[in-house]
């Protein structure tokens, strides 16, 4: 990219003090109107930038990687998941990718551990008879719920996250289990008082709550498929603040709506921003619509990180939060 300032062109609508430092610092073409762009405008969009800073909706396939331009070095992911860019083609065609680790671990777990609150004491269930009226009263009966105390809680995927999410349910009284593509060292289960799982089937079958926290990858795409939704207890919960695409979705509708899960908690989901309609109706579901890192301070820190990734690269030197593909 040489001394000149780097055209980045960003996909969406970010803070305003993050798009006015990108403003002094480099050429940057902001998205004002916040509509996400269409896959022509992308196409034109690698073919002009030195930087592309894209997010989440975007998506950033071979195909579009075809179109780049010769200046394109360096795509800076406003976000931790990569799923959405073929790291594989742009590692290919010789264009860094880089992501926004480590500034989301808090915020998402707290959602994380809002919603394995939320749902087992049915929350959603009393605002919606409050707006609609159907209060009348205390009742010793009336909307009863499951206390979390003394619960079993199976984290999938024990990074970051969830470990963060470990320590708050820890706090509330719950046993910790988890399944992981490698396990923790002694010290930290002993930190969280954490069991772990060589086999997620096993685990499954004797949890209470469920709560996913893995990227997804191709192997981790229905990682939680309907056999293994139908090893969960009728009394158990799901909660994913992850990937949607990590579960079953449809399977996954199917049992909430037999009466063979006791509810689950979703701020992602498989097909965003389409949602399975069996899902938005059914009372024990609380479903969101992807806040978990929806914070003042995440989207600020998310935008600054994105800022490092670019200055580093534009003087010459590698990026703190480069992604290296699968293959590497």
């Amino acid at each position: 990219m040489g001394k000149m300032r780097p055209l980045v062109i960003v996909t969406r609508k970010l803070p305003d003090v993050v798009e006015t430092r990108m403003r002094e610092l480099f050429d940057a073409e902001l998205n004002i109107e916040d509509v996400p762009m269409t896959q022509s405008a992308m196409m034109e969009a690698v073919r002009r930038a030195d930087v592309l800073v894209p997010t989440v909706t975007d998506r950033i396939d071979a195909g579009v990687l075809a179109q780049a331009g010769p200046k394109l070095k360096l795509i800076a992911n406003y976000g931790n998941g990569v799923d959405h860019i073929d790291v594989e083609s742009a590692n290919r065609r010789g264009i860094t990718v880089t992501n926004t680790p480590g500034v989301l671990t808090e915020d998402t777990a707290d959602m994380a551990m809002a919603l394995i609150l939320a749902v087992p004491r049915r929350i959603h269930d009393g605002i919606k008879a409050l707006e609609a009226g159907e209060w009348k009263g205390w009742a010793p009966t009336w909307l009863l719920g499951h206390r979390i105390n003394g619960k079993r809680l199976g984290i999938i995927g024990m990074g970051r996250i969830g470990q963060a999410v470990a320590r708050r349910a820890k706090a509330f009284g719950m046993q910790i289990h988890y399944h992981n593509r490698r396990r923790l060292s002694p010290a930290v289960e002993t930190e969280l008082e954490a069991t772990y799982w060589d086999s997620l089937d096993q685990m499954l079958a004797r949890m209470d709550v469920i709560s996913v926290h893995c990227p997804h990858t191709p192997a981790t795409y229905h990682l939680l498929s309907a056999r293994r939704l139908k090893l969960l207890r009728p009394e158990a919960y799901v909660v994913n603040t992850a990937r949607g695409e990590v579960i079953d979705e449809n399977a996954l509708a199917r049992m909430i709506d037999a009466g063979d899960l006791a509810g689950a908690g979703l701020d992602v989901f498989e097909h965003e921003p389409a949602i399975n309609p069996k899902l938005v109706a059914a009372p024990n579901v609380l479903a969101l619509p992807h806040m978990g890192s929806a914070t003042i301070e995440s989207r600020i820190d998310m935008g600054e990180k994105v800022i490092i990734n670019i200055k580093t690269y534009a003087d010459g030197h590698r990026p703190p939060d480069r992604v290296l593909p699968s293959s590497l």
